[in-house]
């Protein structure tokens, strides 16, 4: 099954629907673009919300706008390690989903860091499985661990 996604940059951060049936407007509050993706029965999966070399999120913000996310990404390989640590830390004080960001921008890069889920039927199905997959991170040595 296809995933149709979108990564949309916010006034603060940038926000990634999932399973969604239409564009995402651009340059939206956090929150619009939130209500958007579920008004079109999406998920909504805060990406690298710590990074502070691209637009990020505050801790309290994370913390509002927490009733409106499904998936908080606790890794991306962009990302310094404190910066993942802390979405870490704040995706389990918030009892959400955590993800695996798979984010490359090269062949180099690619395979990297992956998620294995079991299969699934529909989003909300998605979202359960995603609360169990396997969280693959491959370090620069070749070994792996979990994330």
């Amino acid at each position: 099954m296809a995933i149709v996604g979108e990564e949309v940059k916010t006034t603060e951060g940038e926000v990634i629907g999932l399973f969604i049936t239409g564009s995402i407007p651009r340059g939206v509050t956090p929150e619009a673009a939130c209500d958007t993706i579920h008004d079109m029965g999406g998920l909504t999966y805060l990406c690298h919300p710590f990074d502070r070399r691209r637009a990020s999120f505050s801790p309290d913000r994370v913390v509002e706008l927490a009733p409106r996310l499904d998936l908080i990404e606790t890794y991306n390989q962009w990302c310094s390690r404190d910066a993942n640590r802390a979405a870490a830390d704040i995706c389990r004080e918030l009892d959400k989903v955590a993800a695996t960001g798979s984010d490359a921008h090269g062949p180099s890069e690619l395979g990297s860091s992956w998620m294995e889920i079991e299969p699934y039927h529909d989003a909300a199905d998605f979202l359960e499985r995603m609360r169990h997959a396997r969280h693959v991170v491959t370090e620069t040595s070749g070994t792996r661990r979990r994330a």
